[in-house]
């Protein structure tokens, strides 16, 4: 009868092992997935920062957006393209440090050459 009952606590000791391992298990690829936003996510929500952005320069006053890329990667705010006139280059910049969740702005915008740049 002792061998029956040494089984019997082993057999709990060893249930006890693997649930307390497979719970540590579980905790910890929780933790790591809380961390790390997946890159769906992460691209997703670029996306919504660059539409923000470009939504917000078509709204501003004296700035035509149609010649001017918005590239967002992590709160970083990327300008490129041309606009006709010179001041609307650190209007655009401006503008787009307003919009919510912008860190940075990088500015590669430049001026358009009149009639298309041929010559």
């Amino acid at each position: 009868m002792k061998v029956v009952d040494m089984l019997k606590a082993l057999s709990v000791v060893v249930c006890v092992a693997v649930a307390s391992s497979a719970y540590a298990q579980s905790s910890d690829a929780a933790a790591t997935t809380d961390a790390a936003p997946s890159a769906k996510t992460t691209k997703k929500v670029n996306r919504k920062l660059g539409l923000d952005v470009r939504r917000a320069l078509s709204k501003a006053q004296g700035i035509d957006v149609s010649n001017i890329f918005v590239r967002a990667r992590g709160g970083a705010v990327v300008l490129t393209g041309t606009v006709p006139d010179g001041a609307q280059i650190p209007k655009a910049e401006e503008v787009a440090k307003g919009v919510s969740g912008v860190t940075s702005v990088s500015n590669k915008l430049t001026l358009a050459q009149p009639n298309g740049g041929g010559g």
